[in-house]
């Protein structure tokens, strides 16, 4: 079986296959670093460090590019309003994602892949004067546009009718444009803003032609993957099509088109105004960064996924429950063994988790698979526990939940003296634990309970059982192979 993934631009699962195997190029659109950064930017970054990961593991030499948004009217208007010199708040904000994405595990980039739009100035003027000559843009009064009517395939990345998006287009009351559709690919100066000296006056690029520009020099008129959060199919991915098609001399500018589910907080659109917009470095510093990767591989990449805090708990006592089984592997492995005697050794399990993540990089699948693995591995006799670890650990790496020292060292929580006392007031009689002899004895008892009633379809007091556990600091994990538990730190 072979990688595939779900294609914006034809609407269809596909066969990942490059342009120019072994290399495997890839172009996400980065940060614009005019404000924090927030935990819908962590899910789209940590979705393409996985994809990295993996593409790596299938041989392949992965040319990954991210580009970073330094210049923009976000970052001006920030600077118009504090006073601060717009390359100063870029640097900060910047700063804060670089070290949030370090907690999280993201893989560092390799500065000549991590271009700033500023440095790419001349490359972005030469693509603008091509698209004039062959009569794709034209300059204004207040700067220079993409001609949209000239471009017969506008909307089909986002699946939009053109007479719909015309209907719903309108024109600013400072811009000047032949249709309301066309958009900046060159801003004149306003007075005390940045700008660059350009054939049609000083200024500064628009969003879209950044990309494009950076895309094309980076990685050449073709390349295999365009990422990107969905919230940038339109108009900002459609842009990038239209604005290189016509000067590319091959098509399509990239092979797939991927994109990250949009996420929710709270059932709603993140915003400051909702009072429902936070930080990511606030929740970083509150939470275990890995426990928050973990919550992100439990749902498919593409979906719309609603975010809430109290899941980080559960997600927190599922890597709880890996840590403690990884410890006791570790424990009883002899001597290191290589890599391929592991996947000789556990082949079935390997070809699982590679058949979850061929299979769109379904993560859920796959960490589904290492949980099962994890927990049964730790019963393993001191023979094979050598091999099953390096397995386990290279699975890990790949999904980005690296063992490492600290990851092995962290205490276990312990249950409090009074937990059978809790968990009897909480119970109220529903459930006798007359016959347990200790903690451990009393929430198998209840875990029996509970698989009694889910057997039965009797949810209500399924819910009950649970929540009577996490009342008292236990959190159950639901999986194959049974209901496991944990302590919650």
């Amino acid at each position: 079986m072979s990688l595939k993934l779900y294609n914006t631009r034809t609407r269809s699962v596909e066969p990942f296959e490059p342009v120019a195997p072994p290399v495997a190029s890839l172009y996400v659109c980065g940060l614009t670093p005019s404000a924090e950064t927030h935990i819908g930017h962590a899910r789209t970054y940590l979705l393409f460090d996985v994809l990295r990961r993996y593409l790596t593991h299938l041989g392949y030499d992965v040319r990954y590019v991210q580009n970073v948004t330094d210049i923009d009217d976000r970052s001006i208007a920030a600077a118009t309003e504090t006073g601060q010199d717009w390359r100063e708040i870029v640097a900060r904000y910047y700063a804060s994602f670089k070290n949030s994405m370090e907690k999280l595990g993201v893989l560092p980039l390799d500065p000549a892949c991590e271009p700033r739009a500023t440095e790419y100035v001349p490359q972005i003027i030469e693509m603008i004067g091509e698209l004039i000559e062959r009569g794709f843009a034209y300059a204004s009064k207040d700067g220079v546009y993409y001609r949209v009517s000239r471009f017969p395939d506008y909307g089909k990345l986002s699946n939009r009718n053109l007479s719909e998006l015309e209907a719903g287009a309108r024109i600013e009351v400072d811009e000047f444009k032949e249709d309301p559709l066309d958009f900046a690919l060159w801003k004149f100066a306003k007075p005390g803003e940045p700008s660059w000296a350009s054939p049609w006056g000083a200024g500064r690029p628009g969003w879209h032609i950044e990309c494009s520009a950076m895309a094309r020099e980076l990685l050449g008129d073709q390349f295999d993957l365009h990422g990107g959060g969905a919230d940038l199919i339109f108009p900002h991915h459609e842009n990038e099509i239209a604005q290189s098609e016509p000067v590319i001399h091959k098509h399509p500018m990239a092979n797939f088109w991927v994109h990250g589910g949009i996420l929710l907080s709270e059932s709603r659109k993140m915003s400051k105004s909702l009072g429902n917009f936070e930080p990511l470095y606030e929740l970083l510093d509150r939470h275990d960064p890995q426990a928050i990767r973990l919550l992100f591989l439990q749902t498919g990449y593409s979906k719309v996924m609603n975010f809430r805090e109290e899941a980080i708990g559960a997600a927190d006592a599922t890597l709880q429950t890996l840590r403690d089984n990884f410890r006791m592997l570790a424990d009883k492995a002899t001597e290191p063994k290589s890599l391929e005697e592991a996947r000789r050794s556990f082949s079935e399990f390997n070809s699982a988790v590679e058949a979850a993540l061929d299979d769109d990089m379904n993560t859920a699948s796959a960490l589904r698979e290492v949980l099962s693995f994890a927990s049964s591995a730790r019963n393993f006799e001191a023979v094979r526990s050598g091999p099953a670890l390096r397995i386990l650990e290279y699975w890990l790496t790949i999904l980005g939940l690296e063992p490492s020292e600290a990851w092995l060292k962290k205490r276990v929580p312990k249950l409090p003296s009074d937990f059978v006392e809790c968990l009897k007031k909480q119970l109220d009689g529903a459930v006798t634990l007359a016959n347990a002899a200790s903690a451990a004895d009393a929430i198998q008892i209840v875990i029996d309970e509970r698989k009694k009633a889910r057997s039965e379809r009797r949810w209500n007091e399924s819910d009950r059982l649970r929540d009577a556990l996490a009342h008292c600091g236990v959190s159950l994990e639901d999986t194959r192979e049974g209901t496991t538990w944990t302590v919650a730190g």
